[in-house]
Formats: structure tokens, sequence, C-alpha cells
């Protein structure tokens, strides 16, 4: 039996996780979950007695500072979590022999207008990062620490994350949409969903084949956050107007991508892996909740 220690648990991947291991997989993994409170990922000699007493074949790494504006705000804790910690975590894989799974993201690509023509099905996993705000220059720093680190590590990139859990763009849509009947949406930021029930699954894959690398898991499709929206209120047969806006219509103190799909072409030629179309995502998302 494999045995997994899963960091960062009461995030929308970290629940998801527990869900479909608890369900589906509770023979073959034996997963010991931790948020931040039972073990703080920037506390090294706590992580590195726990990790030494569990002795893990593998460690699944969904801490991190999301907060994007905030981390311009919170730089120096930003880098701690994003960066800094996760270095830690490479070093006590090769210390212990653990393979480390680590989550990343859209952000450490620049995102231009240039690019979306250059890459209309995506950014390619190496294509080279220039992150625009803070949040996406911790986290580029972050997968060099453990790819310079680390031999056996994965590291998943995710953009537009949405799942049960957690609060993320379509539960807000669907919160927003019951309380108001008309609704602005920024129509000039294009990507695509990742579904955290999708993402997690094709995770448990490459765990099982013993993949390695960098990753990208997101779903088929290019959209902005309008279609998205207009896409959620459809399929949810929810009535309210929405109003097509450009991003300055929403000012924030961290800059953001214009452009930020991901390409799944890498992942797509494993077996067992299923990259699904955003509606059905969305469908199965909305089902569930």
């Amino acid at each position: 039996m494999m045995k997994a220690i899963l960091l960062g648990a009461s995030g929308q991947l970290g629940r998801e996780w527990q869900r479909i291991i608890n369900r589906d997989y509770s023979d073959e993994i034996a997963l010991l979950s931790y948020t931040s409170s039972d073990l703080d990922i920037t506390h090294y000699q706590e992580v590195s007695d726990e990790f030494r007493d569990q002795k893990p074949d593998v460690v699944i790494n969904c801490a991190a500072f999301t907060d994007v504006d905030g981390a311009e705000d919170h730089k120096k804790l930003a880098r701690k979590v994003n960066m800094e910690a996760p270095l830690y975590l490479a070093e006590l894989s090769q210390q212990l022999e653990f393979k480390l799974v680590h989550y990343s993201t859209d952000y450490v690509f620049p995102g231009t207008k240039l690019n979306k023509r250059e890459f209309p099905e995506g950014y390619p996993e190496d294509h080279p990062a220039d992150p625009v705000n803070w949040y996406g220059k911790t986290k580029w720093e972050g997968e060099q620490a453990i790819r310079q680190t680390a031999e056996n590590h994965l590291i998943i990139r995710v953009s537009w994350l949405c799942g049960q859990f957690g609060s993320n763009f379509v539960k807000t849509m669907i919160r927003l949409a019951q309380e108001r009947d008309e609704l602005q949406v920024v129509n000039d930021q294009w990507g695509s969903p990742a579904f955290a029930e999708n993402v997690v699954r094709n995770c448990l894959t490459l765990l099982e084949n013993g993949h390695r690398g960098t990753y990208h898991i997101t779903s088929d499709g290019l959209i902005t956050w309008y279609d998205l929206a207009r896409e959620i209120f459809d399929q949810a047969s929810m009535d309210v107007e929405i109003e097509p806006v450009d991003s300055d219509a929403f000012p924030t103190k961290a800059e953001r991508p214009y452009f930020s799909k991901l390409c799944t072409h890498k992942i797509d030629e494993i077996s067992g892996i299923e990259i699904i179309d955003w509606k059905e995502g969305l469908r199965k998302l909305l089902n569930r909740l």
C-alpha cells in the first residue's frame, strides 16, 4: 500500500484529494492529511520530524499562498510559502526518497496578446516563464527550486481552478446570481478552467504510472470569464443579466495576464489521462453542487 502525506488539506484540491482517495482508493493509498494548522509547511523542523516519523512514499503539496492581490502586500510571506517551503520539501524528498507532487499555476506565464496568437491551444510546458505579478513570480521560483533539488517530482500547473470545495469563480457566480439581477463579468482575459476532480484523477494516473516532470492539466477550449459565467447561468437555468466588460472595470492590485491557456498535449499522450471539454467539466461540477 502506498503511503501518502497531503499538505494543504483544507483547500479546493486538498479536499478533493481526500474525497476521491477515501471513496475510490482506500485499499491502495493510506492518506495522512494535514491542514496548515495541523502542519505548517514553513515550520521546517516540525515538517522534517513528521516526515521522518511517517516515512511517506509520496508527499502531495496543495499548500500555497494563493491570494494574488494579497501577495503584492505580503511579499515575504508569499515567497516563504510558495518558494522557500517547496525548496525545503524538495530537499526532504531527496533525503527521505519520497515523490513530491506540487501544484503550480498558469500565472507563471506573461499572458500577452502575441502569445495568444502564437499558442491558440495554450502555453506548452517548456515555454519561458515571465510572470506579471508577485504571486506568479513566487510560484515560478518554487517550481525552479523543486526542479533543481528533487529528482523524483511531479509539478502540475492548473488554471482557473474550480471544484465543489472552497471558493472559486463558479460558486461565486452562483451566489451573486442569487443576490442580484445584473452582473458585470470580465471579457478580455482568456483561458480555460481546470476542474478539481479531473485534476486529482489525472494526477493519480500519473502517480500510478511513475511519471515525473512538469505537466499541464486544464480543460479543452479557450474562453473568457464572461463565456464561463454565461454557461454557468445557462446550465443552472438561472435568470440573470450579464454585461461583458474589460478588466479596467475591476482594478486590481496585481496585474492579471490577458491570456493564460495551458496546452495539455504532453499529458494527453499518456494512457488513462482524460482532458475534458470545459462545458462537460462545468456540467459535472454543477451536478455536484
